[in-house]
C-alpha cells in the first residue's frame, strides 16, 4: 500500500502495469516495462509530473516530498538514483556479462559503437557529473520537452541494442549535455533508499522457482524403528517363613494379654511352681 496522503490521491494518477497486455502483438521490445518507463509522456500527454517505482519497490513517502525534495529544490527537471556500486559503464558492461543478463555478443556491439560515439571511463574529468551509471528503478521527472526529448532518445537505444538501459543512459545524456545547458540530476543510493523499500525481484523469485523445480524431490523418510520391549521374569512369590532372615525372632506386636501381667491366672501359675502353696 502506497503512504499517499488524502490531498495527493486527487491529485496524482497511480498506474500499475502487472503484465504486458498492453503491448501490441506487432510491437518487438525485450523488456516490456520500458514504455511506461521512459515514454510515459505519450502516454499520459496532460501529466505535468511523473515517478516511475520499479516493480520491485515500495514507495513509502508522500508524492509531493519527492518532487519537492528531489525537483524543486534542486531547480531541475529530471532526477534519478545512481548506481550503489558502480560508476563506470564499461563495468556495469562487463557485470551484465557476469550475471547472464543479456547476451554477451550484444553488449559488446553496443559498448564498441559507443567508444567510437566518444564513449570514456568515468573519472573526476567529468565533475560535476557524479556517476555515468544510473540505477534505474526509480525516475522523477517533470515533463517538459527537454525531458521529453531525453527519455525519447533513451528509448531508441534501448530499442536499438540491448534492453539494459544503464549502459546507455550516459551516452544520451552527454549528447544532449553537448548541445544545450541541461542535465540529469543523480542523487544517492541511500536517498533513494529513504522513500523506497525494496522487495523481492521477479527474476530472482523466477529463478528460485525455477532452481526448485528442477531439483528432484527428497526420498521419503524411513519408518520409525518399532519399540523395543524388554521381557520382564515374573516376581517369585516367597512363603512368609522364607521372608523372614534366619537367626533374628520376630517381634509380636504387644497384645492385649501381654498387658494383663497382674492376673489370677499368672499369679496361680506362679504359685504352683514353689513348693508351698498358697491358699486363697
Amino acid at each position: 500500500m502506497l503512504n499517499v496522503n488524502k490531498h495527493s490521491r486527487f491529485v496524482f494518477l497511480i498506474v500499475y502495469f502487472p503484465s504486458d497486455d498492453f503491448l501490441t502483438e506487432s510491437l518487438v521490445i525485450f523488456s516490456s516495462k520500458q514504455i511506461p518507463k521512459l515514454l510515459l509522456h505519450r502516454l499520459f500527454p496532460n501529466a505535468r509530473y511523473s515517478l516511475w517505482i520499479d516493480g520491485k519497490l515500495k514507495l513509502v513517502k508522500d508524492p509531493y516530498q519527492l518532487l519537492e525534495r528531489f525537483l524543486w529544490r534542486k531547480n531541475v527537471s529530471f532526477a534519478i538514483s545512481r548506481h550503489y556500486r558502480r560508476f563506470d559503464v564499461f563495468e556495469e558492461a562487463e557485470a551484465n556479462k557476469a550475471g547472464g543478463k543479456y547476451d554477451n555478443a550484444s553488449i559488446d556491439n553496443q559498448i564498441e559503437f559507443y567508444k567510437r560515439e566518444g564513449l570514456t571511463h568515468y573519472s573526476s574529468a567529468k565533475l560535476p557529473i557524479t556517476s555515468d551509471v544510473p540505477e534505474g528503478c526509480v525516475i522523477i521527472r517533470e515533463h517538459i520537452p527537454i525531458t521529453n526529448l531525453f527519455t525519447c532518445l533513451w528509448f531508441n537505444e534501448v530499442d536499438r541494442f540491448t534492453s539494459r538501459d544503464q549502459i546507455s543512459f550516459s551516452t544520451v545524456r552527454d549528447k544532449i549535455r553537448s548541445r544545450v545547458n541541461w542535465t540529469a540530476d543523480m542523487f544517492l543510493d541511500c536517498e533513494r533508499r529513504d522513500f523506497v523499500v525494496q522487495a523481492y525481484h521477479r527474476e530472482l523469485m523466477e529463478q528460485r522457482l525455477a532452481a526448485l523445480r528442477s531439483q528432484p524431490p527428497p526420498p521419503p523418510l524411513p519408518p520409525p524403528p518399532p519399540p523395543v520391549v524388554h521381557a520382564q521374569q515374573p516376581r517369585k512369590m516367597l512363603p512368609d517363613s522364607a521372608s523372614k532372615e534366619p537367626g533374628r525372632a520376630s517381634k509380636k506386636p504387644a497384645g492385649r494379654r501381654s498387658r494383663k501381667s497382674g492376673s489370677k491366672r499368672s499369679h496361680r501359675t506362679k504359685a504352683s511352681s514353689g513348693k508351698d502353696p498358697i491358699r486363697l
